[in-house]
């Protein structure tokens, strides 16, 4: 099924992108792109997913085969690929991907010389964004090309942040790097929400770092928090969102309660 044969839920408004970033890796980043974009799906919402992060997790986390790939998301980018030809359906309803292999590891360095770097995503973007209520963009975990053009291309950010040790390291060079854009790119760009991931309620640190995030971002915090879930983890191993391989687990309970919040702030 081509992404033109669904409707958007509510074509008269506008469409959220939102790139879901933090140059930390291992906070849940694809995490939450896949099992966000699964729970607005099941809430009737048009889902695309940019997969922009080399490792493809993205992808490999709706089951995308992407050795099985001839062309990705890199194609689009450097070689002027049709982006509407890349756009594959996921095994979740009214979501769709442009998937990412290894091949985006070189990126960075090309995309260098190309004239107006920053802002190719967007351009490649903005043409379809109409046909999704909702486009994430999945970032690698650094603050390089990739990220830039993420940055420029979105509408606000989703940084999802974990309850661990050393949770803000780096949070404060995101938000430099956010000013930076927002004063030369992107006037627009915003943060939409800031997401506590991997909690732990029976430790005192996962509450401590809650609480730090908390002081530091204000009601950007959603309410909704992702506890650490073994369901959660194993998912992505089926080629499955934990909605669909394990509906009742904490995981996706959380997944889908952050849908209103998401659906709620736009």
């Amino acid at each position: 099924m081509s992404y033109l044969d669904t409707k958007r839920g509510n074509p008269l408004k506008k469409t959220k992108v939102l790139a879901v970033i933090n140059q930390k890796g291992g906070v849940g980043k694809s995490t939450t792109v896949v099992n966000l974009s699964a729970a607005l799906g099941e809430a009737k919402k048009k889902v695309l997913i940019v997969d922009l992060d080399p490792q493809g997790n993205s992808s490999s986390g709706f089951g995308i085969e992407k050795e099985e790939l001839e062309y990705d998301v890199y194609d689009a980018l450097l070689n002027d690929y049709p982006i509407e030809d890349l756009i594959v359906e996921t095994c979740a309803p009214r979501v769709y991907a442009v998937p990412a292999t290894i091949q985006l590891a070189g990126a960075e360095v090309e995309l260098v010389s190309v004239e107006g770097r920053e802002g190719t995503l967007k351009q490649i973007l903005d043409p379809i964004r109409e046909h999704f209520d909702y486009i994430l963009i999945d970032c690698p975990p650094s603050l390089g090309l990739l990220t830039l053009n993420a940055l420029v291309a979105a509408d606000e950010l989703l940084i999802p942040i974990q309850c661990e040790f050393y949770a803000l390291e780096g949070v404060t060079k995101l938000l430099e790097s956010m000013r930076m854009v927002k004063s030369r790119l992107n006037p627009d760009l915003e943060i939409f929400g800031v997401l506590l991931t991997m909690y732990d309620g029976r430790t005192t640190l996962s509450k401590q770092v809650a609480e730090e995030v908390k002081r530091y971002f204000g009601n950007k915090v959603f309410k909704t928090i992702i506890p650490r879930n073994v369901k959660l983890s194993e998912a992505p191993s089926h080629g499955l969102p934990v909605t669909q391989y394990a509906r009742m687990s904490k995981g996706a309970q959380a997944y889908t309660k952050l849908v209103r919040e998401v659906t709620r702030r736009g």
